[in-house]
C-alpha cells in the first residue's frame, strides 16, 4: 500500500515511515503542503498521513484538496492541537480518522487497518 505523509516535524516522518514500512507499505513523505501537491501527483497514495499544522497552511482545509483530486484516498489526520473545532474542520474537508500526538505505534497500526478493512470509526 502507498502511503503519504504530510508533516513538517522530520522525526514525525521517520517515525511513522518505520512504522508503516513494518506493515509493508510503500513510504514518501514531505514536509509542505506545496510538496504534498507534487507528492500527490507522483505518488497517488492510498493514505495520506497529514498533520494540521504546516508551515504553509492547515492540512484540514488541504483535505478537501485531497478528497476532490484524489477521491478513493483516505486522510489520516495526526495533530497536536485536538480540539472538536479542528475535528469538525478536518471531517467537513473529508479527513478519515483523526489521530492527536503523541500517538502511539498501536493507534497508527489501528488507524491503517481500519481504512484497509473499510471500517473506519465514526468521528
Amino acid at each position: 500500500m502507498k502511503t503519504l505523509i504530510i508533516d513538517d516535524e522530520i522525526d514525525i516522518c521517520y517515525l511513522l515511515s518505520g512504522i508503516l514500512k513494518q506493515k509493508g507499505c510503500l513510504t514518501n513523505y514531505v514536509n509542505n503542503l506545496a510538496d504534498a501537491v507534487v507528492a500527490l501527483r507522483n505518488v497517488a497514495p492510498a493514505v495520506v498521513f497529514l498533520d494540521n499544522h504546516l508551515p504553509d497552511g492547515f492540512g484540514a482545509d488541504f483535505a478537501a484538496a485531497i478528497k476532490k483530486d484524489y477521491p478513493g484516498t483516505k486522510i489520516i489526520m495526526i495533530t497536536a492541537y485536538d480540539t472538536i473545532e479542528d475535528r469538525q474542520q478536518a471531517i467537513r474537508n473529508g479527513v478519515d480518522l483523526f489521530i492527536p500526538k503523541p500517538f502511539s505505534k498501536d493507534a497508527i497500526l489501528n488507524a491503517l487497518a481500519s481504512v484497509q478493512s473499510g471500517s473506519i470509526p465514526q468521528l
